[in-house]
């Protein structure tokens, strides 16, 4: 491990960069084409014909003029979106970031050296803390005392539930706390420009292999008085040795996280859970207790923020279950793309839960292009409901249904390469959007007509979804809408692993059936690749 830390300090993080293609403006032609095909699925004949108009409209007319303004802002900046993201997708939204934007997920130590063994939090979080910073033996005794006075003291105020809150009203709860004394300020900087927030939790959360459930929900919808929401790393520490992170998502994409998750539990595999350093310790200054000056105005907003964000969160169902009859290992022998597979089961799981075609986001990375982030993949498309369709319909012979099925698997194959390239359209249509607003320009009517926001259009797809990895790397998400459903999801070999969210107060969504379908959908499957010997 020391050869590989002294060999990544002649590597910095973004030394590459530079190297890497500007992202490229898609051609209008081809992006409008491209949204055509997608809303067909939730169209009748009628209204497609209606959007099919709107869109020639938008092509002939404001849209080759937005092109043209999109294309000039490319040549002054090599990621035409990177600044427009940042803002749109995450810092001008108003709802509480902490529970409705953040990711997070469990670590999998538990399965091998580290189950859930009460008294082990300091030693393991110790260890896990290590091989994140390479520090450890100055850490243990850092550690020690931070629980020590904890559990030795009342509860200070909880000022991190703030971070929870509605983001203007955090943002004013802010600015009074620096009014009331400037120390407050630079404690709040202290904090966020920390490298991460370690988080001792005094939950006991149930897990096992197959059922991360508990975990999950603690770690997403835990204590907001011992997390930062703000923070881009929070690494939670649980009483009984189980570990989780949750991260706000602005900076940067799941799959950072889940590099580092991973390399972190490599190591703690490879060494056997126990630490294989010196066992010198040596003296460092005691840590420094932040203490804020508050108010009973401070106090008052601090137990509006918890009992808002625990309200919320006592609303969201979430299940991490492991299906194992298989995995990447046998979808990859029958020629099928594991992650695809995931993401039409899901289409038919919503298709015979809910008897119609479910919108559906699914992330591509566009990180082959300078400051790349993601591109959204449709996942419903015209293929995968006719497949879906004939998986409902008792006529349709099994050869049939494994047809339309390929022929699913090799569109959404397709989007994919397509997106992950720059070739995807959402990102372009909202470029196209962002002139149109910079310009003072009225809103097209491309973005107004209902077929845009019902097929997913705006932020409204039903189904928010993700590859985390084909590593024993966990993650989760609450739904991007209030009647739909969060689905991250990781592969490896020998089972698929998925994290289902839904709104309790939703009637018409319920995690557990989604998955318990998406479950069944994976063993319909395959099935349908084992016709050919019948």
């Amino acid at each position: 491990m020391e050869n590989q830390l002294a060999k990544s300090t002649e590597e910095r993080t973004f030394q590459y960069q530079d190297s890497l293609p500007s992202l490229p403006v898609p051609s209008l032609e081809e992006s409008l084409k491209k949204y055509l095909e997608s809303v067909k699925p939730f169209a009748n004949e009628e209204e497609y014909k209606k959007t099919e108009a709107i869109v020639q409209k938008f092509q002939n007319g404001i849209g080759e003029k937005l092109q043209q303004k999109l294309l000039e802002r490319a040549k002054e900046k090599r990621n035409w979106l990177e600044d427009w993201w940042l803002n749109v997708a995450y810092l001008d939204v108003r709802i509480p970031s902490q529970l409705h934007v953040n990711f997070g997920g469990p670590a999998s130590h538990i399965e091998h050296y580290w189950p859930p063994k009460e008294g082990t939090q300091l030693e393991r979080g110790s260890i896990s803390l290590w091989h994140i910073l390479n520090y450890w033996q100055l850490l243990r005794k850092q550690l020690t005392y931070i629980q020590k006075k904890c559990h030795s003291e009342p509860d200070g105020p909880g000022v991190a539930a703030l971070t929870s809150e509605e983001r203007t009203r955090w943002a004013k709860a802010r600015e009074y706390l620096i009014s009331l004394n400037p120390e407050n300020l630079s404690m709040l900087e202290k904090i966020q420009s920390s490298l991460l927030v370690f988080c001792l939790d005094d939950g006991s959360p149930h897990v096992t292999p197959e059922d991360y459930s508990q975990v999950a929900t603690k770690v997403l919808t835990g204590d907001p008085t011992v997390r930062w929401g703000d923070k881009s790393y929070n690494l939670i520490s649980f009483s009984n040795g189980v570990f989780g992170c949750n991260c706000d998502h602005a900076p940067y994409d799941a799959m950072v996280i889940v590099s580092i998750s991973y390399y972190v539990d490599q190591k703690i595999f490879e060494s056997e859970g126990r630490w294989t350093g010196s066992d010198k310790v040596r003296d460092i200054p005691l840590p420094e207790e932040l203490v804020f000056t508050v108010d009973e105005k401070v106090l008052n907003d601090i137990n509006q923020a918890k009992a808002q964000y625990f309200k919320q969160a006592s609303d969201l169902q979430l299940l991490v279950y492991a299906f194992t009859s298989f995995g990447k290992k046998l979808t990859k022998k029958k020629k099928l793309h594991p992650d695809t597979f995931v993401q039409l089961a899901l289409q038919l799981a919503y298709y015979r839960l809910h008897g119609r075609p479910g919108c559906c986001y699914e992330t591509a990375m566009t990180r082959y292009f300078y400051h790349g982030r993601t591109e959204t993949v449709r996942s419903c498309t015209v293929e995968a409901v006719r497949w879906c369709q004939s998986m409902q319909d008792p006529s349709t012979s099994l050869f049939e249904q494994q047809h339309r099925m390929l022929e699913a698997f090799a569109k959404h194959n397709k989007m994919m390469k397509d997106c992950s390239t720059g070739k995807g359209f959402d990102r372009h249509l909202l470029g196209l959007s962002l002139i149109a607003k910079e310009e003072c320009l009225p809103v097209p009517e491309l973005f107004t007509d209902p077929l845009f926001s019902r097929s997913g259009g705006g932020g409204n797809f039903v189904l928010s979804t993700s590859l985390i990895g084909y590593l024993r790397v966990q993650g989760v998400v609450v739904p991007m809408v209030h009647n739909g459903y969060g689905f991250f999801y990781h592969i490896r070999d020998d089972r698929f692993i998925v994290a289902c969210t839904a709104w309790k107060s939703c009637p018409e969504t319920d995690a557990e059936k989604l998955v318990q379908q998406t479950f069944r959908a994976f063993s319909d499957m395959m099935q349908l690749m084992d016709i050919a010997r019948l």
